[in-house]
């Protein structure tokens, strides 16, 4: 099959959970023998078409940011849809799968879908529904970006949703009908991530992700700040680069905690990624919104447990069994979480919960995932 991906951000220019899955599914798609293209911003800054891996890529227009200082650039998310629009009229695939976010290049794509007389994919990874909205924009804001919301669900004639959760949300608060769902979990490379060794540099617990406000890392460090009462020597490795960067880093000096806190950026390398979260004690992920969680996915498939949050629209928090392999606290309940953290550095981690970490990664690998979306595609 020829098969086309619409997404704005691609990896690895971007390195995001979603960006990270669309690259993988690529890859295990053009193995086994299929034609794949992705149609993008020019991240590379180059030529319009370049193939990477056997992926070919298509940069419709320049790059512009994907966020307006701590929010989703609209002018973006308009300017890159309507830049897509006649790339994908010229183009030939069987299948045209669009990410879900930021919503209106489904509506392109619609457009040009339905003169071509095309069946339309779609993979949502997260509903954020009307309560969110409002808080995210406030009320006038929220309405409409929620009836914006409402709209693009209706584009693609099958969703492929990443999480139970996803599901839920999109059945109850968006009204889709279950029959245009398939639930297909997001997967993780479980051999590539045991490969490399564990870092010689080590931490009592790690955050990989985008530094955004819903990520809630300032929770991870004032949790930092209180352990710091009980071990002066903790230590805390921060991946990742976003808007909330110089804020996060504020606070991290005005709690005094720049000899225990590293902020590290984006790292070069998925195996030196992967060499630091074997050498951390636990992985926290404090977001109060996940559309699955790969990264703490990964975090288990190396054999460290979790420390994440229980809330409404964190879905990460569905593989996470207590004292299995993480540990669940109250959202923005850093003194909880604080207390896991000791318990972990008093204690370590014993090789049982090691193990049950690595088993529940395991049923997460690509392996045991592709074949579902491939033939949810075949379906075309």
């Amino acid at each position: 099959m020829k098969i086309a991906f619409v997404s704005d951000a691609v990896y690895p220019y971007n390195k995001g959970g979603k960006e990270k899955r669309l690259y993988d599914i690529a890859k295990l798609l053009i193995r086994r023998g299929h034609q794949v293209d992705i149609y993008t911003m020019n991240w590379w800054r180059g030529k319009g078409k370049i193939t990477a891996e056997g992926i070919t890529l298509h940069g419709v227009c320049s790059v512009k940011k994907l966020y307006t200082g701590e929010r989703r650039s609209i002018w973006q998310a308009v300017y890159f849809s309507l830049k897509v629009i006649f790339p994908l009229i010229r183009n030939k695939s069987d299948v045209i799968d669009v990410d879900h976010m930021p919503y209106f290049p489904l509506l392109a794509a619609k457009i040009v879908l339905f003169l071509k007389g095309k069946t339309m994919y779609a993979t949502w990874h997260e509903v954020w529904g009307r309560q969110y909205w409002s808080q995210y924009l406030g009320k006038l804001g929220g309405s409409l970006a929620y009836l914006i919301e409402k709209i693009a669900v209706k584009t693609p004639s099958k969703i492929i949703s990443v999480s139970e959760l996803t599901t839920k949300r999109l059945v109850e608060q968006l009204k889709v009908k279950p029959s245009r769902i398939v639930t297909i979990p997001n997967g993780i490379n479980y051999q590539k991530i045991i490969q490399p060794a564990s870092a010689t540099e080590k931490s009592d617990c790690i955050f990989v992700g985008r530094l955004l406000a819903h990520k809630k890392v300032d929770v991870l460090i004032k949790a930092v700040g209180k352990v710091k009462d009980t071990f002066s020597d903790i230590q805390c490795l921060i991946i990742g680069d976003g808007p909330e960067k110089k804020k996060l880093e504020k606070l991290a000096t005005d709690l005094d905690l720049g000899q225990n806190i590293e902020f590290k950026g984006f790292l070069k390398s998925s195996r030196e990624l992967y060499s630091l979260l074997k050498s951390a004690r636990v992985f926290v992920l404090p977001s109060e919104r996940e559309g699955f969680g790969i990264a703490a996915l990964e975090a288990n498939a190396c054999g460290t447990p979790v420390i994440t949050v229980r809330a409404e629209n964190n879905a990460t928090a569905d593989f996470i069994i207590e004292n299995h392999n993480g540990w669940l606290v109250g959202l923005d309940d850093n003194q909880a979480m604080a207390a896991k953290i000791i318990k972990a550095k008093k204690e370590g981690i014993s090789s049982a919960m090691k193990h049950n970490c690595q088993q529940t990664a395991q049923k997460y690998d690509w392996g045991q995932v592709i074949s579902q979306i491939e033939n949810i595609y075949q379906l075309h």
